[in-house]
């Protein structure tokens, strides 16, 4: 069988945070690929904003770097588990995979879960050791923690005779051996070890075509781009092709454009063959998974999967009374186009209209697939207000089952009885627990979706934030009833509009937890704190001390407050009880009731505690 030696299709797969970014920097630093005078970034690859300041890759991201005379064609994926419906999708354009696992930390969660998406793709796997420089790194055994993942995810002989080489990503440094006065400045151990165990793609460039788009971009001047990988045959600008829709129907059309990447751009190029990774636009509504054949012989490629939503939230129009004032774009139109547009390229995202005008369901892969979303809009200027997170629930075989996730936790090992006690009150099962030595504990749970939503702020301050929490779908399971795993603390709610003040803020400070400054613009229904008690309280935090012609005393003078706790995003979102909503805009993020009137509020609990 003919193969094309110039080119290798590699996926880099690791954990959050062992360094696959950074290694794919200096592979692009160390080819032969950029011009000297180009600088390059740290993380280059990682181009949203959102990435840089967070350290995480959420889209997954194409190069190719000239080595020698060959091309090493790069995909750099998410390790997190809410984009894994990229990470799949990925596994089918490429040849192998570089697994990259952190020497101190060795396997985590996302990184049997990367790695089994590429095993059931049968695909060549190279072990890539790294920050075997950090202190406390222990790579021999991070090795045997790698194979008996490989055994235990049911790797073939081949795949379990994987070649392992040993790097620093941040120094630029690797060697075959473990011992780190071998280290060298150069990659040149990676890039052989590429070319000698992936395999080169098949060369049947003579044959009809097939091509098929495993992810979107969209260009206001093209519209759609498909980017995939050719399979066979060649593709042309100017060819007529056939689009084998996902619902059966086909599509013609011709080929406007093609693109090609190479360093940290994609470049217009006139034609590609069977195994090379290419962008291809004039297809008005091509979709994830479909595949573009010659006209003349119709033949699809297999339907890739995209993972399920498995959590879902109410986006809205704001209707707060501060509405308007701090957004470019406001209206429930510019709101729907807006997710409308996003789902031209982000594939596992779902919108449906309510029955309520200016209000939609969006359905993703978890919180933080949804909370960047709304951080994205947030940045471009819109205002909305967004309801609490809830999982979606689906039958299975008749039954009502509701998402259930794998978790591991990595802690110190004072803390782990406080962790297992509030996981058990949120239905975790614990699986396993280990000492992974150094005064640590690694626990192992399978609990429900609905259980975790709000638990990391709560995990950070259990463990004073030296506690390490990674959790990835696992399965769908049997409801469990009866549970409701709300917040247990009510809230501080404001009873009138007005600017807060010191004086109001010391007088119920002792409430609770206040989370506005003083001199902070508040309204009727907004929450500005957390009661220590599981009741909501109506409070005024706009308050002015009564003026009198009487000299105040020197203690009153400075009077001094507790810091306010003011909540991210994230924890806002986690924050959220079943009637309160999230208000987001540019400069603020706000919690809300969601019956601002405090009248109505308090008839409305009332009716409720009597229909119970």
């Amino acid at each position: 069988m003919k193969t094309r030696d110039d080119i290798r299709n590699i996926a880099i797969i690791a954990h959050v945070d062992h360094g696959k970014t950074t290694l794919v920097n200096e592979l692009l630093k160390q080819s032969d690929t950029l011009d000297e005078h180009v600088q390059i970034d740290d993380r280059a690859m990682d181009t949203n904003d959102i990435e840089k300041e967070r350290g995480i890759t959420i889209l997954s991201k194409n190069t190719a770097v000239r080595y020698q005379d060959k091309q090493i064609n790069i995909l750099d994926t998410p390790g997190h588990a809410d984009f894994g419906g990229e990470v799949e999708r990925i596994m089918r354009m490429v040849d192998g995979v570089l697994l990259v696992v952190d020497a101190f930390e060795g396997t985590m969660p996302q990184t049997r879960f990367v790695l089994k998406k590429a095993l059931d793709q049968h695909l060549t796997p190279v072990v890539v050791i790294n920050k075997v420089d950090r202190p406390g790194s222990r790579p021999s055994e991070v090795v045997d923690e790698v194979l008996d993942l490989f055994i235990e995810l049911g790797a073939d002989d081949e795949q379990l005779d994987f070649p392992v080489i040993y790097t620093s990503a941040m120094n630029g440094t690797s060697s075959y051996d473990e011992d780190l006065s071998t280290q060298e400045h150069t990659m040149k151990p990676v890039f052989d070890t590429i070319i000698k165990a992936i395999p080169a793609p098949i060369d049947n460039s003579d044959e009809p075509l097939q091509f098929q788009v495993a992810m979107l971009d969209y260009d206001d001047f093209v519209g759609r781009i498909g980017i995939g990988r050719v399979f066979r045959g060649t593709i042309k600008v100017g060819d007529n092709v056939t689009v084998m829709k996902l619902d059966g129907s086909t599509q013609n059309f011709r080929v406007t454009k093609l693109m090609g990447f190479f360093g940290l751009k994609k470049l217009d190029i006139n034609e590609a063959k069977a195994g090379d990774l290419i962008a291809v636009s004039g297809m008005e509504e091509i979709n994830v998974g479909e595949s573009v054949v010659d006209p003349s012989n119709q033949e699809a490629l297999p339907i890739l999967r995209i993972d399920e939503p498995t959590l879902q939230m109410t986006f809205g129009t704001n209707t707060s009374p501060f509405a308007g004032k701090e957004g470019k774009f406001v209206t429930a139109r510019q709101l729907q186009d807006r997710l409308e547009r996003e789902l031209h390229t982000d594939v596992s995202l779902r919108v449906e209209e309510t029955d309520q005008p200016g209000s939609w369901t969006v359905s993703g892969r978890g919180e933080l697939h949804l909370s960047i979303l709304i951080e994205n809009l947030r940045r471009e200027g819109y205002e909305l207000q967004v309801s609490r997170p809830q999982v979606i629930i689906r039958e299975v075989d008749g039954q009502q089952c509701e998402p259930f996730e794998s978790v591991q936790i990595d802690t110190p090992d004072e803390y782990s009885g406080t962790i297992i006690q509030t996981l058990s009150e949120r239905k975790g099962n614990m699986q396993n627990m280990e000492s992974v030595g150094n005064g640590q504990t690694r626990l192992t749970f399978l609990a429900p979706s609905r259980g975790l939503i709000g638990y990391s702020t709560e995990f950070l301050s259990i463990t004073r934030g030296y506690g390490i929490m990674n959790h990835t779908f696992d399965s769908y399971q049997p409801v469990i009833k009866n549970w409701n795993p709300g917040r247990r603390n009510g809230a501080l709610v404001s009873i009138n509009e007005g600017k807060t003040t010191t004086y109001a803020t010391m007088g119920i400070e002792d409430r609770g937890t206040i989370f506005v400054d003083p001199g902070t613009e508040v309204y009727e229904g907004m929450i500005v704190g957390k009661n220590s008690r599981d009741n909501d309280i109506s409070v005024n935090i706009t308050k002015g001390k009564q003026m009198t012609n009487v000299r105040a005393s020197a203690k009153d003078e400075t009077a001094k407050i507790k810091e306010p706790q003011h909540l991210t995003l994230e924890e806002s979102l986690e924050f959220l009880n079943e009637d309160e909503l999230c208000e987001v805009t540019p400069e603020n993020v706000r919690l809300r009731k969601e019956i601002l009137n405090t009248n109505e509020r308090e008839k409305q609990a009332k009716r409720k505690r009597h229909n119970s």
